[in-house]
């Protein structure tokens, strides 16, 4: 992925898919607004150059870096009398989602171009989405019954996966991905320095720092996850095939499918 500098019909594609209900930010923008104001060209353009100015500077602005985490209880629990009956859905400014949609669609582009990603993975790609995953797991089973053979699949999920991602690990994988340095040295800044504030029903908290993982709730979260997963999934393809176990994966971000 080339630096080059970005380009309005990237905006303007990317803002007609975001959904007006979408709950407020930190900064009470909606994307309604937001669309008014990206139909100005001399503001678009202003935009544009935040973002070119951030990949030259490897600089991620401090106000996009602030959220707010409201904590909902998860539905039909027996108790809530634990954390794990709760769940933060965090909000971002406006501005800042904008902008890491267009970055994750270049990921995303660049990524998939050079075959870096796993072709097992799927969900959170473009071209690559759930029902996707239905038909490949439907072709692995109907391929048994032809030969004969029982399938069998054990579904796992990668506890706490977001926010648990190495930071010093990404940098490298961005290199062995063929990304351009800037990109680097960008997420570098990107993802540290962030601080969000939590609410619970009428309780506001002080800010508190969240400088681990990619950011649950970030548009940036599922590509920069995938790119995470990737070498993991080659590798792990490459020990059964030298060891000649049948087994076949399916990835969707922090779940999937072991097939045999």
């Amino acid at each position: 992925m080339e630096c080059v500098s970005f380009f309005k019909e990237e905006f303007t594609s990317s803002i007609a898919k975001c959904n007006n209900s979408s709950t407020l930010g930190p900064d009470k923008l909606s994307w309604r607004h937001l669309r008014c104001i990206v139909k100005d060209k001399s503001c678009l353009k202003r935009i544009i150059n935040i973002v070119d100015v951030c990949f030259e500077l490897d600089y991620w602005p401090s106000h996009f870096k602030v959220s707010t985490s409201i904590i909902i209880p998860k539905y039909n629990k027996e108790s809530y009398d634990s954390p794990k009956s709760f769940k933060p859905i965090v909000l971002l400014n406006t501005i800042g989602k904008l902008i890491e949609i267009v970055i994750g669609d270049r990921l995303q582009f660049h990524s998939i171009l050079n075959n870096f990603i796993h072709p097992s993975q799927l969900g959170g790609l473009k071209q690559r989405s759930m029902s996707d995953a239905d038909v490949a797991l439907t072709h692995f089973i109907c391929s048994g019954w032809v030969k004969h053979k029982m399938m069998s699949t054990l579904a796992f999920d990668i506890a706490q996966f977001f926010l648990l991602l190495n930071h010093w690990i990404l940098p490298l994988i961005f290199r062995k991905a063929e990304f351009d340095s800037k990109v680097k040295w960008f997420f570098s800044n990107y993802l540290v320095g962030r601080k969000t504030q939590y609410f619970w029903n009428n309780f506001s908290s002080a800010f508190f720092n969240v400088d681990v993982g990619v950011g649950q709730d970030s548009s940036l979260s599922p590509i920069l996850s995938t790119l995470y997963l990737a070498p993991i999934l080659y590798i792990l393809e490459k020990h059964l095939k030298i060891l000649k176990i049948p087994i076949s994966i399916l990835s969707f971000i922090d779940n999937g499918l072991l097939i045999a």
